[in-house]
C-alpha cells in the first residue's frame, strides 16, 4: 500500500470513529429513552436499565456503522478535493480506479467490523437481552412494590402499598381485580407479606376485608378476614416458556441447525437461510456504499465552488440503494424462497459505483477530442485563408 494510500485511509478511520461516536449517541440516547420509560414504569432500578442499553448497542451499531461509513468517505473525500489533493495525485497518474483502492480497503474494514457484529455478537445481546426482560416479566417484587403508588402490572389490576418496611413487610395494601365479566374484586389489609410458593407468588394479607361487586345485580359483598392468601401468578400476565428466536441464535448455529432446532425456533430451512443472508448482506453493503459515496463525489473533479451537488448525488444513492433493502426484505420476510434478492441493492450499489468512476475517466478523453478537433478545424481555416490570399 502507498503511502497516499495509507494517508487516506488514516482520514477515513479516523472520521469513521468520529461519526460512529456520534451516530452511536444519538440513536443510544432514543432507544435509552424508550427503555427507561418502560423500566421506570415496573420500578425497576440503574443498574438494570445500563444493563438493558448496553445489550442493546450491538443492534444499533450493526445498522449504524455503514451510514458512518458513508459519511466519513464522503467528507474525506470533499476535503481531499476542496484542498487539490486528489488534482494532484491524479496529475501523477493515479486513475480512478486506482484511487478507489483506499476506500474499497476502508470498505472491507467496516463489512468485517459489521459482519462480527451481525452474526455473533448482535445474536448473543439479542439472547441476553431476552433473558433480562423475561426475569424482568417475572419479577412481581420490581411490578407491584413501590410505595405510595398505584402501580397496573397488567389491564384490570391495580395494586397499592403505603409503606414497605425494612422486613420486607407491606403496610396498608390495596388491590383490585376487575378483569372478570360482571364482577370486580377488591381487597384491603393493614399488613401483608409476599411469600413464594410452588404455583408462583403469593400474597398474605392480615388484617382486612375484601368487597366483591355484581355490576348485574349491583350488589356488593363484602367479606372481614384476620388472612387471606391470594396467587400473584395471575398479575404477572399469561406467562409461558420462554422460546428462542431467531434473532437470537448465530449464524454459525443457523447454518448448521437439525430438525430439532428448527422445530424449537418454529422456523424452516428457508426461513433461516434468509436470515443468514440477510445478516451477510448488512457487511457487503457497508463495503458497497462507501464506493458510491466516493465515486460519485470523483466525477466532480475541482471546483472553486466545492462538490455539494456530487454530495446531493452521493446522498440520494444512498437513500435508493437503502430503500431497495428495505423493500426486499419486506418481500422476503413474507416469501423466504426471494433470499438471493437480499444482495440485490448492494449489487446495484455496487454496479453504481463502478459506472461513476468509469464516467470520471471519460471526460479527459472527450476534452481531448474536442481540443484536437478545434485545432483541427483551426488548422483547415488557416490554409484556407493562405490559398485564398495568394
Amino acid at each position: 500500500m502507498g503511502r497516499f494510500d495509507k494517508y487516506m485511509l488514516q482520514q477515513l478511520l479516523m472520521l469513521f470513529g468520529f461519526f460512529s461516536l456520534v451516530l452511536a449517541l444519538v440513536f443510544w440516547v432514543n432507544k435509552a429513552v424508550s427503555l427507561l420509560d418502560w423500566l421506570m414504569g415496573d420500578g425497576q432500578s440503574a443498574s438494570t436499565f445500563l444493563q438493558l442499553t448496553l445489550l442493546s448497542l450491538p443492534t444499533i451499531l450493526v445498522n449504524m456503522l455503514p451510514i458512518a461509513a458513508f459519511a466519513a468517505t464522503v467528507y474525506v473525500t470533499n476535503r481531499l478535493a476542496s484542498e487539490s489533493e486528489l488534482v494532484v495525485v491524479q496529475a501523477a497518474g493515479y486513475s480512478p480506479y486506482r484511487l478507489a483502492r483506499p476506500v474499497l480497503v476502508f470498505g472491507l474494514i467496516v463489512g468485517l467490523m459489521v459482519a462480527i457484529l451481525a452474526h455473533i455478537l448482535v445474536p448473543l445481546s439479542q439472547r441476553e437481552l431476552d433473558l433480562r426482560r423475561a426475569e424482568i416479566a417475572r419479577d412481581v417484587t420490581a411490578q407491584l412494590l413501590t410505595e405510595g403508588t398505584f402501580v397496573h402490572p397488567v389491564k384490570g389490576i391495580t395494586f397499592y402499598v403505603r409503606n414497605i418496611t425494612p422486613a420486607g413487610e407491606l403496610e396498608d395494601v390495596y388491590l383490585s381485580n376487575s378483569r372478570s365479566e360482571g364482577q370486580r374484586q377488591s381487597f384491603m389489609a393493614s399488613r401483608a407479606l409476599i411469600v413464594k410458593d410452588d404455583e408462583g407468588p403469593m400474597l398474605l394479607m392480615f388484617d382486612g376485608m375484601t368487597q366483591t361487586f355484581d355490576i348485574a345485580d349491583t350488589r356488593l359483598s363484602v367479606t372481614r378476614f384476620d388472612s387471606f392468601a391470594y396467587s400473584l401468578k395471575g398479575l404477572l400476565g399469561n406467562q409461558t416458556d420462554q422460546r428462542r428466536s431467531l434473532r437470537a441464535t448465530d449464524s454459525f448455529t443457523l447454518l448448521k441447525a437439525d430438525p430439532v432446532l428448527q422445530q424449537d425456533l418454529g422456523i424452516t430451512p428457508l426461513s433461516m437461510l434468509a436470515e443468514v443472508t440477510q445478516r451477510m448482506n448488512k457487511a457487503v453493503q457497508g463495503v458497497a456504499i462507501c464506493l458510491v459515496g466516493f465515486a460519485a463525489l470523483l466525477i466532480g473533479g475541482f471546483s472553486r465552488f466545492g462538490l455539494w451537488r456530487q454530495i446531493l448525488l452521493a446522498i440520494f444513492l444512498l437513500v435508493v440503494v437503502k430503500s431497495m433493502d428495505n423493500s426486499f426484505e419486506g418481500l422476503i420476510d413474507r416469501d423466504p424462497q426471494l433470499w438471493p434478492l437480499r444482495y440485490l441493492s448492494s449489487l446495484v450499489a455496487i454496479v453504481l459505483a463502478s459506472l461513476l468512476l468509469w464516467h470520471s475517466t471519460r471526460p479527459p478523453l472527450l476534452r481531448r477530442r474536442r481540443n484536437a478537433q478545434t485545432k483541427t478545424g483551426a488548422g483547415e481555416d488557416t490554409k484556407d485563408h493562405t490559398g485564398a490570399a495568394s
